[in-house]
């Protein structure tokens, strides 16, 4: 079964960094495109990060452009986004997502908790 477990949230303040991390499992890691979306309190769901499987293209929400930077490594079957110069804005619960060929529904992690705060 297809599984994606986040991992590396918590408390930063404004101006600092934090890796999150997506394990993956269950499917072919290294042919499937992978996103990072995020979920601030009161607010949708919001597309923060694409990544591409062959050709490892990414793509980024305007709000993040120039201080996240998505990346993966397919032997750990891991995504990670890596964020910079982090403003209270950007406090949100984040979330991995794939969209694989023949399955009906996108698959989600459970998330992870990212609190910019002084």
């Amino acid at each position: 079964q297809v599984q994606l477990v986040e991992s590396g949230g918590g408390l930063v303040q404004p101006g600092g960094s934090l890796r999150l991390s997506c394990a993956a499992s269950g499917f072919t890691f290294k042919t499937s495109a992978m996103r990072w979306y995020r979920q601030a309190t009161g607010k949708e769901r919001e597309f923060v990060a694409f990544i591409a499987s062959v050709a490892g293209s990414t793509a980024y929400a305007d709000s993040v452009k120039g201080r996240f930077t998505i990346s993966r490594e397919n032997v750990k079957n891991t995504v990670y986004l890596q964020m910079n110069s982090l403003k209270p804005e950007d406090t949100a619960v984040y979330y991995c997502n794939t969209r694989l060929r023949g399955a009906p529904n996108d698959y989600w992690g459970q998330g992870t908790q990212v609190t910019v705060s002084s």
